[in-house]
């Protein structure tokens, strides 16, 4: 009996663990025993060798906490005047003139982090780096986010740059400096207002963050990318990073990334009222 072909999404559900018992026992038949899925194999276990390598790189750093040196330097910082201001933040003035030695320190390292990443989906890659990082991308989006996340949600002084009482002018901001229509999906109902959101450096260019918070002060983040260049749709997935968890999916060229410290079901759950918000968008 001829086996069928596999999608793009079924290998991916299916090295990311996300399948029934039943199913992921069906596909294992398949890739093991049928050579026509032979490549399709070798695809999944580079993929689950560079999840490990990831998982074993970068795990210990949500845990850590700000080097001494690094802290000493943000509190130097901190008393400094600001000598530069963002000539695209004109709608947020009060944020131009915040000290952002912490901001900077943090994009330091959300971009190292993607750029070692790059070049780890480089070396595991069978078959060239470019087909890989195409189907890594989603992950890349889905780790980077949940980095930004640990960084800026534990920041109890200046979590965002600009603020909700600024939205509108933090929306165009963000939209124009992304290239393409951006907007925060209303949470309220769901007991998560809004406090800002900020500008991020992503894989190959800026990325937007919102940011929201309970009664409680627990905080969810949204990340927003519009670089996802293979521009295919993908539906929800979930990963686990340290202790926040992640729910993400690609519209188009636009990657979403829901990130936050609680249950899954109740994440999933909030995922859901921010997919529906904002689909479509152009």
């Amino acid at each position: 009996m001829k086996t069928p072909a596999l999608s793009e999404e079924d290998l991916h559900a299916y090295t990311d663990g996300q399948l029934s018992a039943a199913r992921a026992a069906e596909m294992a038949t398949w890739l093991e025993q049928d050579p026509v899925h032979a490549e399709d194999l070798h695809r999944v276990r580079a993929w689950r060798a560079q999840n490990r390598a990831l998982h074993a790189h970068y795990d210990p750093v949500l845990e850590e906490a700000l080097p001494p040196r690094l802290a000493a330097a943000v509190l130097a910082g901190a008393g400094e005047p600001h000598r530069r201001r963002d000539q695209d933040n004109e709608g947020a003035a009060g944020a131009a003139n915040a000290p952002r030695w912490w901001s900077y320190a943090a994009m330091l390292l959300l971009t190292l982090a993607g750029a070692a990443g790059g070049w780890l989906a480089h070396d595991l890659a069978p078959g060239g780096a470019a087909r890989t990082s195409l189907a890594a991308a989603p992950v890349m989006l889905a780790r980077q986010a949940a980095v930004a996340h640990t960084v800026f949600s534990a920041d109890l002084r200046r979590p965002v740059e600009v603020g909700a009482d600024q939205e509108q002018a933090l929306v165009t901001w963000l939209s124009r400096r992304l290239g393409a229509n951006v907007r925060a999906p209303k949470l309220a109902p769901l007991g998560y207002d809004l406090i800002g959101g900020r500008l991020l450096p992503g894989q190959s260019g800026p990325v937007a963050q919102f940011m929201y918070q309970d009664a409680a002060g627990q905080r969810l983040t949204l990340y927003v990318s519009h670089d996802q260049v293979q521009n295919r749709e993908t539906g929800f997935r979930f990963a686990q990073e340290g202790k926040v968890n992640v729910f993400y999916w690609i519209d188009g060229q636009f990657g979403y990334a829901l990130s936050g410290s609680i249950a899954r079901a109740e994440l999933s759950r909030i995922a859901g009222s921010v997919y529906e918000q904002l689909e479509p968008i152009s």
